[in-house]
């Protein structure tokens, strides 16, 4: 595995522990299963701290699968 497709696997995790963390201080009880579907939860819906948290980490996502990708493609023209 490269370094660039490891960092950003480590500042994804990092990001989840960091949603999850912003989301617990809102709503205590919550898991990081229940953060696949925030809209179940008004409170983390609206909550402009935590949907920030959230972009950051949807951000974060899509850089990966763009790398993956840009990787894939650039094994398949050598």
């Amino acid at each position: 595995m490269n370094a660039e497709i490891k960092l950003l696997q480590e500042l994804i995790e990092g990001q989840r522990k960091k949603m999850l963390s912003s989301a617990q201080r809102i709503v205590p009880q919550v898991t990081l299963e229940d953060l696949l579907q925030p809209n179940d939860f008004p409170e983390l819906e609206l909550h402009p701290h935590f949907r920030y948290e959230e972009g950051i980490l949807d951000g974060l996502q899509v850089a990966y699968a763009a790398l993956l990708a840009h990787k894939r493609d650039e094994a398949c023209t050598i």
